[in-house]
């Protein structure tokens, strides 16, 4: 494990104008680090990370990658743990789309 810094200091405070520092840093590192993708599930974020060339992806990817891999059994549970001991939001669309995607 390295940590990386951010380089472009303006670019952050550029995108602090749309989102929060941790998200502003997190989109100009993965630029510079030229990242296969961004985990990020804030809506302004996702917005921001595509606008600026970056494959995104959310933590139901994240899962559903998983339960693709075989790492996971099922994904209910989790969402379900994520609504509940997390506090994360997710749409019932969102919900029925991942499930139905992974044959839930």
């Amino acid at each position: 494990m390295r940590i990386e810094r951010v380089q472009d200091l303006a670019q952050v405070a550029a995108f602090r104008e749309v989102v929060d520092a941790g998200e502003a840093e997190a989109i100009q590192l993965a630029k510079e680090l030229r990242a296969d993708r961004i985990l990020i599930d804030d809506f302004k974020g996702r917005q921001l990370a595509a606008r600026e060339g970056l494959k995104v992806i959310g933590v139901l990817g994240v899962l559903l990658l998983a339960k693709d891999k075989g790492l996971i059994k099922t994904l209910r549970p989790l969402i379900d743990r994520l609504k509940q001991d997390a506090n994360v939001y997710l749409s019932d669309e969102i919900i029925n789309a991942a499930l139905k995607a992974c044959g839930e």
